[in-house]
C-alpha cells in the first residue's frame, strides 16, 4: 500500500521546530509524577490502543501531540495481543531529542479519575508492563503554545516484556501471528494506522506506516473496513 507524501504540519511533525528541545518538566511536577497522578482534572495521553478504545469514561477528549518521544512497537504482549508462547508487538515511547508523537488526551473529573486510574493500572501496568509518567501535551486545534500537562504510560526497556528494535519486516511478521484477551495483533496496527491517517493526516508516521505496508505485502487479501477503524 502506497501513501502519497503528506505535507508537515509546521509546529507538529515527525520532527520539534529548529532548536526545540526534549521537555523536561520542573522538579515540582517530576515530584508528583513519582508521588502519584495529580488530582481532578486528570488528562491522560494514549497513543497506542488507548486512541480507539479507552474503555473508561471521560468529559472530554483532545488529538494532539507531545514532544520529545517518539513512537516504536517495541514492546511485547503476552495478554492483550498475544500469549507466552507468541508475544504480541506494541507500542511504548522512545525518548527522541527530535521525537514528536501524536495520540489523544482524555479529560478526567471527580470519580472518573479513581475509577480510570483503577482501570488504566490494571490494563497498562499489571499486564502491560508500562509505568506513569507525566508529560506535556499539546492539542491539535488549540493555536496557544501553552501545553496540558498529563499522564502517560510508557515501557522501558526494564520491564520483563520488552523487546526492543527490529526490522519493519520482523515485527510485521511477528504481529501477523500474535493474538491476545483484546483481538488480533493485526487489528492493533490497522487500528493505530487508521487513527494516525484520518485524525492527523499531515503527520507522516514512518515506523508505524512502513510495518503497515510490511504486513499488508505478505496478505495481498488484506483490506481496510469500508468505515475507518478511527471512526468507531
Amino acid at each position: 500500500m502506497k501513501r502519497d507524501p503528506q505535507p508537515q504540519h509546521p509546529s507538529s511533525g515527525g520532527k520539534h521546530p529548529p532548536g526545540r528541545q526534549i521537555e523536561a518538566l520542573p522538579e515540582k511536577e517530576c515530584a508528583a509524577a513519582e508521588d502519584g497522578p495529580p488530582k481532578s482534572p486528570l488528562w491522560v495521553f494514549g497513543y497506542g490502543s488507548l486512541v480507539w478504545r479507552p474503555d473508561f469514561e471521560f468529559t472530554s477528549r483532545k488529538v494532539g501531540y507531545i514532544r520529545g518521544y517518539t513512537r516504536r512497537f517495541w514492546q511485547g504482549d503476552t495478554f492483550h495481543r498475544g500469549s507466552e508462547k507468541m508475544p504480541g508487538r506494541v507500542v511504548t515511547l522512545l525518548e527522541d531529542y527530535d521525537g514528536c508523537t501524536w495520540g489523544v488526551a482524555y479529560e478526567l473529573h471527580g470519580d472518573q479519575v479513581a475509577a480510570s486510574l483503577k482501570y488504566l493500572n490494571m490494563r497498562e501496568a499489571v499486564l502491560g508492563g508500562y509505568d506513569t509518567k507525566l508529560v506535556k501535551f499539546y492539542p491539535q486545534e488549540e493555536e496557544t503554545d501553552e501545553p496540558i500537562l498529563a499522564l502517560v504510560y510508557i515501557a522501558t526497556p526494564q520491564n520483563p516484556s520488552y523487546l526492543g528494535p527490529a526490522s519493519e519486516e520482523e515485527i510485521a511478521a511477528q504481529i501477523l501471528v500474535s493474538s491476545g484477551c483484546s483481538g488480533h495483533n493485526i487489528e492493533y496496527l490497522l487500528r493505530l494506522a487508521d487513527f494516525m491517517r484520518f485524525c492527523c493526516p499531515h503527520v507522516e508516521d514512518e515506523h508505524l506506516f512502513s510495518i503497515e505496508e510490511a504486513l499488508i505485502s505478505v496478505l495481498p487479501c488484506l483490506c481496510h473496513a469500508e468505515e475507518p477503524f478511527a471512526k468507531e
